[in-house]
């Protein structure tokens, strides 16, 4: 929590993540992605896994444009109307129970 509070990203990552929520209600890894989207791909993939690291380092900028990956694009335009601006995303404090529930996941498929 400490590395996203301090982190790049800011707010449009948090309504990245609010707008992956509402469109994409059941994919919790997805919805991570939008909010670590700032952060770094090898960094994240020991804690949440290789999906979610997956979709952030697809994201980043000068990337090859996954035309065929539906995730990747949910994230790509999420991102984009988060940085617009838009409804109150909440706190990052609100996202500790999806990032547990995802980190524990991640965790089960490693061991």
């Amino acid at each position: 929590m400490d590395l996203l509070r301090d982190g790049p990203g800011g707010g449009h990552g948090l309504r990245a993540a609010a707008l992956l929520r509402r469109s994409h209600p059941s994919d919790k890894e997805l919805q991570v992605a939008g909010l670590l989207i700032a952060q770094s791909a090898e960094a994240i993939r020991p804690l949440l896994g290789e999906r979610v690291a997956r979709l952030v380092r697809l994201h980043a900028p000068g990337t090859p444009d996954p035309q065929d990956d539906l995730d990747v694009d949910a994230l790509c335009r999420a991102v984009e109307a988060g940085r617009a601006g838009g409804p109150d995303a909440g706190v990052l404090e609100d996202w500790r129970p999806v990032l547990e529930l995802v980190a524990a996941g991640a965790y089960g498929r490693t061991r």
